[in-house]
């Protein structure tokens, strides 16, 4: 039995266009081009029989909207992550943290923002975000207050005003 999904996995893997798979979308465009969902997919490079990596993945993302501090029980709560993947996930999460330029963002204009919120574009559902800044008009924190539906998402005042204080 176990041959037979490997051989399955395999055969929708070649069938699948080479322009459909993250790692040479990665290889021939850059990681830019890739949504969030794609860029965990690679980190978690595959999925079991019961759950396809981009199953995982997306669960994954809907757990970092929701907590970005993320730590290793919480990942491990996802169906298909181990121990192993779980610990990759967050050291590529922490090296991230780390790697960011010390100097915070100054927003000056409403144009200012599109970057630290442009890989929330690809998402299929509704996400209203909150920036909370200091009085420099530095960004502390992106924060999804609420996560809707296709083209519409209630939001609780209290949602957008404690949603600093979740991290």
């Amino acid at each position: 039995m176990k041959y037979q999904i490997n051989q399955q996995t395999e055969r929708r893997i070649k069938e699948m266009a080479v322009c459909d798979r993250p790692r040479e979308r990665l290889i021939q465009r850059g990681a830019e081009a890739l949504s969030d969902q794609e860029l965990l997919s690679i980190l978690i490079g595959s999925g079991n029989r019961d759950r396809p990596v981009n199953t995982i993945a997306k669960d994954l993302l809907e757990l970092l909207d929701r907590k970005p501090m993320a730590n290793n029980e919480d990942l491990m709560a996802i169906g298909g992550l181990g121990m192993a993947k779980a610990t990759l996930i967050g050291a590529a999460l922490e090296l991230g943290r780390r790697r960011l330029p010390a100097k915070r963002r100054q927003i000056s204009t409403p144009g200012d923002i599109f970057p630290l919120i442009r890989h929330y574009a690809g998402r299929m559902q509704e996400h209203f975000l909150s920036i909370c800044l200091n009085g420099a008009h530095e960004v502390l924190s992106v924060n999804v207050c609420s996560i809707g539906l296709v083209n519409r998402t209630l939001v609780h005042p209290r949602d957008v005003l404690t949603s600093h204080l979740i991290q």
